[in-house]
């Protein structure tokens, strides 16, 4: 099936045997703990290191904002900070300090021993609810964390409410390519990775989450028709390595 086909049938994460979206913001978050510790390492094995590459390209988009030191920057479910990190290299030594965001106490510990020194805040909240004012960001953007929120509307609307008049966010997700590429990639996908992942970590359920939670996210055209819907103008999709990762950008009018 195309991307142009596959029905919309979510509205937000949904791990196996969540009720409503509170039980699914909770059952992520357990997830992202128990990984915590071999979160790193698994990500590089099984992309090869492509990660780091869609990491510093996607940084590099947004290069004309980062370099200017009154900046502020938001990593949304920053994870260890590898995303965070890799903007924080555009900034300038007198840059204002950048925050990498993740409710996974234990994933934003083990990211808060990254940043330091690298002029970053860690701060421990929900992406659906950030602690911060009305339009104080001139850059929001997340990394393999948008498609784990409870509801994908409410996570582009606390976006929007985020962002000052101007300012542009970049989700960074997986997707799924089309043609025998992507049939290869999902065999990859939905069975091999799985099985390494939960060897490699020692944790069962979260790596036979990852391919359904993909396999469940919108379509480009379907999440691009979302973000504009939410108030966004000037709206793209990027596809990174024949489209198994892709960037969506966007600006607040």
């Amino acid at each position: 099936m195309s991307i142009q086909e596959k029905p919309l049938t979510t509205t937000g994460a949904s791990p196996t045997g969540v009720q409503d979206e509170a039980s699914a913001a909770r059952a992520v978050e357990q997830m992202f703990d128990e990984i915590a510790p071999s979160y790193d390492t698994v990500n590089h094995v099984l992309s090869g290191n492509v990660d780091k590459l869609w990491w510093r390209w996607t940084a590099q988009r947004f290069r004309e904002t980062l370099i200017r030191s009154n900046s502020r920057v938001l990593d949304l479910c920053c994870g260890t900070g590898d995303m965070t990190l890799a903007l924080r290299r555009y900034a300038p030594a007198d840059a204002v300090p950048a925050i990498g965001l993740d409710f996974s106490h234990k994933m934003l510990a083990l990211g808060a021993k990254k940043f330091a020194g690298h002029g970053i805040i860690p701060v421990e909240a929900d992406a659906l609810h950030v602690p911060f004012a009305d339009s104080y960001f001139d850059l929001v953007t997340t990394a393999f964390g948008f498609r784990n929120l409870a509801n994908y509307q409410a996570g582009l609307k606390e976006i929007h409410r985020l962002l000052k008049p101007g300012g542009r966010f970049g989700i960074l997700e997986f997707g799924e390519p089309d043609g025998l590429l992507g049939q290869i990639y999902r065999m990859y996908f939905r069975y091999v990775l799985p099985t390494a992942g939960t060897f490699i970590s020692g944790v069962d359920g979260p790596y036979k989450y990852l391919p359904a939670s993909v396999a469940r996210f919108p379509t480009p055209p379907q999440l691009m028709e979302q973000i504009r819907g939410a108030g966004f103008t000037d709206v793209s999709w990027t596809p990174y390595t024949f489209g198994i990762a892709g960037l969506y950008i966007g600006r607040k009018a």
